[in-house]
């Protein structure tokens, strides 16, 4: 099986945080239409706290307590993600495809087939919560930051198995992602 990764960059954009890590869509990655076989896979490579649902939220959220990975068994969806130059990025993805998505990266479904079902898990098995833009506070905000830029790189892509390289080649927090985020504080401040 040929897995294609696809990569997204971010930097905050108002109230939503987003990554120093890119949000990754490994096309093809994953068997075609089995949930088991999906989450074990997920587990196999130390992603767990798995779930499996007909889509993901149809609103705009971000997580701060964790990273996820979202795999989709059956049908196809379209997500909005709060990743791209100057504003939110459309993807589709298919059976078969799996999303990493730093924790941090806003994220809906705004399009599904009839038949979509999904299947997430989260590295370590950590609990996630569940942030909305329009319902932060500034001091939410940063809290939340702070939670962000203290989660650890996963040991292991959920999708590939292997070292999450395009993280690890991210750039660090005083070179890249915090230098944006300390000036995007600031100016709220």
């Amino acid at each position: 099986m040929t897995v294609i990764t696809e990569s997204f960059p971010s930097k905050p954009d108002g109230m939503i945080p987003n990554s120093r890590f890119p949000l990754l869509v490994h096309r093809g990655a994953a068997p075609k239409g089995d949930a088991t076989t999906i989450k074990e896979q997920f587990r196999a490579n130390g992603w767990s706290n798995n779930w499996d649902y007909p889509g993901v939220y149809e609103y705009a959220h971000f997580h701060s307590t964790t990273h996820e990975c979202l795999g989709c068994v059956i049908g196809w969806m379209e997500f909005n993600i709060s990743v791209g130059e100057g504003g939110w990025t459309k993807v589709r993805i298919e059976a078969g495809d799996i999303i990493v998505m730093p924790a941090g990266v806003s994220h809906e479904m705004i399009g599904q087939s009839d038949d979509i079902h999904m299947c997430g898990g989260y590295p370590d098995g950590r609990d996630w919560d569940d942030i909305q833009e329009k319902f932060l506070s500034e001091e939410d905000y940063k809290r939340a930051c702070k939670r962000i830029m203290m989660l650890p790189i996963p040991d292991k892509d959920p999708a590939t198995g292997k070292a999450m390289s395009e993280w690890h080649a991210a750039p660090s927090s005083v070179d890249g992602g915090w230098n944006d985020w300390r000036h995007a504080l600031d100016k709220r401040v």
